[in-house]
């Protein structure tokens, strides 16, 4: 029987940060506070960081004691009491990382978090608020003038906007490659549990896992991808210095979670998108693709579907799909110097070989395997050359790299002018968009961790017969992604995207056996919660990359938006055009810092006096690269020979070097999950829960009206949803639009911004709470004009609501029930005199029970309390007193089998 594998958890998950005049004392230990590690911060040195990591695990008395010493030692006069030489600065639940400009080091800690999501019990997290601490110490800073004017930039990295973190799942992979990656044989495990000994101190710890009957867990931790990883250049510099777990990599972009309720059974849908950090930038400022193939406004979108009711990555049910946005691979660029809303596309520079775009699909077909399928949205026929100057481009270069492809792994391109058929009356551009949606998930398929279901075996639906992907014994692999883009990758690229995610919904439903056939219809309570959490998606990565929220939604191409919706796209172009003209060149300046890409030098000019940053995104123009590709083999050889497998899942030599495993004990911290997830250890409040507390299609899309079906995947009426019944349209559009843009925005001062997500969705209700309550009054709110109908919904017919009329008398045989249940709930109670006489004229046809307990206090609302055996007494107080270290004496039984242990082992 193979050995489990689980995701190592990091021990550092709560930090202190101690301060004497010398050092800083980095304490950081697990949730459970059960180990404990330590690093050392010199802070005699003005420019140079010195960190020091012992790498040993301490107990929580060892760190106490530690600390007592630090304490006593750094005190001005040995033994004075009063006075600490040990300060505790603050706590913290993470380190981003260390950063200098001209003096010395800062290091930025997390100081606040907001669970986000739940994926198989692994958490991730919101930064809500950092703290950023400069190291050394005042007696030997050097001050530089400039300092401060570098500290301001790099602040206006808004940490608190929308980076996410999780301290067990890898967020910068996808969930198909996390998955994939324990589900590795069994020898390749063992092969690479002996490389990572060395961090292993226990000389007792093979022999406990065969003691134990081999119940011995490889935990797995794997590299992160860079790509889209935001602090790896703040933690390069301890990389190799400290231990793994003081490594925690943050991910920027989107991440929203909402559970469908299918009759009870809850199902969480999960949306994360990972904004790539490679050539990262501002609308205007960052168009096309720079000399290593990485594009502007790169974002990888992944929607995960998971049965809440298994939450184990082995046991459960997961589902997967991922898809692409960015910018068209070719060197292009819009001059802002003019101050037209639309300034003119220019080519800057000729790339006939199409060498960019080449080294652009090479990282795709790695990542993601074949075929790649290009959705170009751009307009193709125009009065003046504009956006058509892409389409042109894009085409020939894709045609001359697929001339050298084996043809069953070409480049799909599908181009398609998507605000022609917006302007068209004849024309839908949804439905259209929907034909194109089947045919890209048929090519590339999704992940899915089990096997086809028996019914879909039984009755096989005709499209899920032709769905593509790679099947395997363990269920189905996603081979190759859409990739689309417009001009800015925001509005109709949002709109596209969500359509393909609908229809690879339908197709996750069906492949966990919860719906018949592979089909959403629109109006339904599931397509709403998807579309709400797309357009929060859009709109934060719109405010992210555009400076505004999205223009033109699903409901703007579907053509249903309220006529207030025109005056807000008015408003948000507005919100693009001046952010775009006026902040992004600050917020350029403030990426370019953040990311490393620009590093201050003294006797260098500073970033405020570069007139571009073209040179420091575009390596070649400072050097030459070592190495030019071939032309026509402009592939990696090694990607090539898997396909359509990507070559980043499969299993060989190069992706194992990438891959941590270690074996643990069954029930070690590192890889139980379960403990994790429920802390056992601590006071939990249900009204706290995230899990009841995100949104939930029972709750916030389902009619409060009676007689209606429960199931999500029923076509309503646009007034029959929970939203729309619940108050005024208007104002319940707004409350979701702040609710929304609540991601984006810094936080307010106040504890509310610190809780959990579910806050804005409460805070939304309160607002409405003294007109009509949401969760229980199912009155539809109308004009006063339409009393008639108030009265008409309001006031329905008793037969109608309970099934009978109450004033009508009750038959024999309805009676004859009520009388046995009346009697099986007395059966429960104590026996009086009165119950007893009752029993006693009751009817024949009355069944008459007798309680069977004798105890005097055991039924439903009181229990005798149990006794304990005096030998069973004492078990317990040893084992509270071993836990406070105080151990009972031996026997001889137990001193006889340690020494036949010993000489067994040793002699």
């Amino acid at each position: 029987m193979p050995a489990a594998a689980a995701p190592i958890i990091s021990s550092v998950q709560k930090l202190v940060l101690y301060e004497t005049r010398a050092r800083y004392f980095l304490v950081g230990s697990n949730h459970a506070e059960t180990k404990y590690r330590v690093l050392k911060i010199d802070r005699t040195e003005p420019k140079d960081l010195v960190i020091i990591d012992d790498r040993h695990v301490y107990t929580q008395q060892e760190v106490r004691e530690l600390l007592g010493r630090l304490d006593l030692g750094n005190r001005t006069k040995m033994g004075q009491k009063g006075s600490s030489g040990l300060f505790r600065a603050v706590s913290a639940f993470g380190v981003v990382g260390f950063v200098r400009f001209l003096e010395g080091y800062y290091i930025v800690l997390i100081t606040k978090r907001r669970k986000m999501a739940d994926i198989g019990g692994h958490a991730i997290y919101k930064i809500e608020d950092t703290n950023m601490i400069y190291i050394p110490n005042d007696s030997v800073r050097i001050t530089h003038p400039d300092e401060a004017r570098y500290l301001r930039i790099f602040q206006n990295v808004d940490l608190s906007s929308n980076f996410y973190f999780s301290y067990s799942y890898d967020l910068s992979h996808s969930l198909q490659y996390n998955l994939t990656v324990l589900r590795m044989p069994l020898e390749m495990l063992k092969s690479e549990t002996t490389q990572t000994r060395q961090e292993s101190f226990d000389i007792f710890e093979d022999e406990g896992l065969i003691t134990q009957g081999g119940s011995g867990v490889f935990g797995i931790c794997s590299e992160p991808y860079m790509k889209y990883v935001w602090n790896g250049e703040l933690l390069d510099i301890i990389k190799n210095t400290v231990h793994r777990d003081w490594l925690l990599y943050i991910i920027h972009g989107f991440c929203g979670q909402s559970k469908l309720l299918i009759y009870g059974r809850p199902v969480y849908v999960t949306l994360i998108a990972r904004r790539s950090s490679k050539f990262a930038g501002t609308r205007f400022l960052k168009r096309g693709a720079n000399c290593e193939g990485d594009v502007a406004n790169e974002v990888e979108t992944e929607q995960i579907l998971c049965d809440a009711s298994v939450m184990s990555f082995t046991a459960g049910s997961y589902s997967s799909y991922v898809q692409v946005r960015g910018s068209v691979p070719l060197y292009w660029s819009q001059d802002i110097s003019t101050m037209m809303p639309k300034p003119p596309i220019t080519l800057d520079q000729a790339d006939p070989f199409a060498h960019v775009a080449a080294l652009h699909f090479d990282q795709m077909l790695q990542r993601f395997g074949s075929p790649i399928i290009i959705l170009n949205l751009v307009k193709e026929r125009e009065k003046r050359k504009h956006e058509r100057i892409l389409s042109e481009e894009l085409v020939a270069a894709v045609t001359y790299l697929n001339q050298f492809l084996p043809p069953e792994h070409t480049i799909i391109y599908i181009p398609w002018d998507m605000a022609k058929y917006t302007k068209s009356k004849l024309c839908n551009v949804l439905d259209r968009l929907n034909v194109i949606a089947e045919s890209v998930v048929k090519k590339t398929g999704f992940f899915v961790n089990r096997p086809d279901s028996y019914c879909s075996i039984l009755r096989p639906d005709e499209k899920w017969n032709e769905l593509g992907g790679c099947v395997i014994s363990t269920g189905r692999l996603q081979t190759g992604v859409l990739r689309t883009n417009c001009v800015d990758c925001l509005d109709r690229t949002n709109t596209a995207q969500f359509m393909v995610g609908k229809c690879a919904l339908a197709y996750q439903l069906y492949s966990l056996g919860l719906i018949d056939k592979p089909n959403l219809q629109f109006d339904t309570d599931a397509v709403r919660l998807f579309e709400e959490l797309y357009e929060d998606h859009g709109d934060t990565l719109s405010l992210q990359y555009g400076g505004s929220q999205l223009v033109h939604r699903v409901k703007t191409y579907r053509k249903i938006a309220p006529w207030t919706q025109h005056s807000k796209d008015i408003m948000q172009t507005l919100s693009r055009y001046y952010s775009n003209a006026f902040s992004d060149a600050d917020r350029q300046d403030s990426i370019n810092l953040f990311l490393g890409v620009f590093h201050p030098t003294e006797g260098k000019p500073h970033l405020w006096e570069l007139p571009t940053d073209f040179y420091l995104h575009h390596k070649n123009t400072m050097r030459l690269l070592p190495t030019r590709r071939s032309y026509t083999y402009w592939w990696t050889p090694e990607v090539i020979k898997h396909l359509p497998l990507p070559y980043d899942e499969v299993i060989c030599a190069a992706n194992l070097k990438k891959l941590i495993v270690k074996k643990f004990h069954k029930y070690e911290e590192e890889i139980d999950i379960h403990n994790e997830f429920f802390r056992p250890y601590e006071l939990s409040s249900f009204d706290d829960t995230f899990c009841l507390a995100m949104t939930s299609s029972a709750r916030d899309f389902m009619p409060k009206t009676f007689g209606i079906d429960p199931s999500p995947f029923t076509v309503r009426k646009p007034d029959e949803t929970g939203k729309s019944v619940l108050g005024n349209k208007s104002n319940r559009e707004e409350a979701v639009l702040q609710r929304k843009t609540a991601a984006s925005a810094p936080p307010p001062p106040s504890e509310e911004a610190v809780s959990s997500s579910s806050e804005d969705d409460s805070g939304t209700d309160r607002e409405e709470e003294g007109s009509v309550s949401q969760r229980s009054t199912p009155v539809k709110m109308t004009d006063t004009g339409d009393s008639a109908k108030v009265t008409e919904n309001v006031v329905q017919p008793m037969k109608e609501v309970y099934g009978i009329n109450l004033s009508d008398g009750l038959s024999e045989e309805d009676l004859s029930i009520y009388l046995r249940f009346v009697q099986l709930g007395q059966s429960q109670h104590k026996q009086d005199k009165s119950s007893q006489q009752f029993c006693s004229r009751c009817p024949d046809g009355v069944i008459k029970l007798t309680p069977i307990s004798a105890f005097s206090q055991d039924n439903i609302y009181e229990v005798q309390p149990p006794q304990v055996d005096r030998k069973s007494t004492e078990i317990f107080q040893a084992h509270i007193q071993a836990s406070q270290g105080i151990m009972q004496p031996l026997g001889k039984e137990d001193t006889s089998m340690y020494r036949e242990y010993i000489r067994n082992r040793y002699l």
